[in-house]
C-alpha cells in the first residue's frame, strides 16, 4: 500500500496545496500544513481503509493540522508565516487582475466560507464529502457556501467599483498607445 499511496499522494499534491493555502492564507503555511500531512498520512497509511477516498482523508488531515497550528500560535508558540498576497514573491497568478481580484476576496473571507468554498467549488467535493472532511453537519455546509458566495460576490463587485471610480477620476494608469506622435 505504501507505493501506491505515495503515487496516489504526488497526484493529489497541486489540490492538496490549493486547500492547504485556502486553509492558512499563506503560501508558505499552506505548504508546511501539506508537507505535516503527508509525512501523517505516510505514517499511518494502513488505517486508510479506501485509496479511491484519500482525498477526504488528507483534508481532514490537514485541517486537523490546521487547528493544532492555530493553537500552538495562540498560545505563542509561533511566528505566521507572510500572507500569500503581495510583495516582491506574488505568482504570475497576481500579475493577472480578475485572478488577483479573486485571490484577495477569497482571502478576505472568514476561514470556515473559504475552506468550505474551496472543498465544494474548487476541488469538487459534494456537500457530504465537505461535511465529513470538516466534521460538521451538510446542513452547515451549505449555509457556509451560500454565505461564502455572497460575500465573494460582494467584495468582487465593490472591487470593480472602486476601480471604475479610480479609473474615472483618471486616478488609474492609462494604457500607452503603441503610435508614437
Amino acid at each position: 500500500m505504501s507505493k501506491e499511496l505515495r503515487s496516489a499522494l504526488l497526484r493529489l499534491l497541486p489540490r492538496l496545496t490549493r486547500f492547504g493555502v485556502s486553509l492558512t492564507g499563506s503560501r508558505a503555511d499552506g505548504d508546511e500544513i501539506v508537507q505535516a500531512a503527508c509525512e501523517r498520512a505516510l505514517a499511518h497509511g494502513p488505517q486508510l481503509r479506501a485509496i479511491d477516498r484519500l482525498d477526504a482523508w488528507m483534508y481532514r488531515i490537514m485541517r486537523n493540522v490546521w487547528v493544532d497550528e492555530v493553537r500552538a500560535r495562540q498560545a505563542g508558540h509561533r511566528e505566521p508565516a507572510a500572507p500569500l498576497t503581495g510583495g516582491t514573491g506574488a505568482g504570475a497568478a497576481e500579475r493577472v487582475p480578475s485572478l488577483g481580484a479573486v485571490r484577495r476576496a477569497l482571502n478576505d473571507l472568514p476561514q470556515e466560507q473559504r475552506t468550505v468554498l474551496m472543498l465544494v467549488c474548487v476541488d469538487g467535493l459534494g456537500y457530504r464529502q465537505a461535511a465529513a472532511v470538516l466534521g460538521v453537519p451538510i446542513e452547515t455546509v451549505m449555509s457556509r457556501l451560500a454565505r461564502g458566495r455572497q460575500e465573494l460576490y460582494r467584495k468582487l463587485e465593490l472591487r470593480v467599483a472602486d476601480q471604475d471610480k479610480l479609473a474615472a477620476t483618471g486616478a488609474l494608469p492609462q494604457a500607452r498607445s503603441s503610435k508614437s506622435s
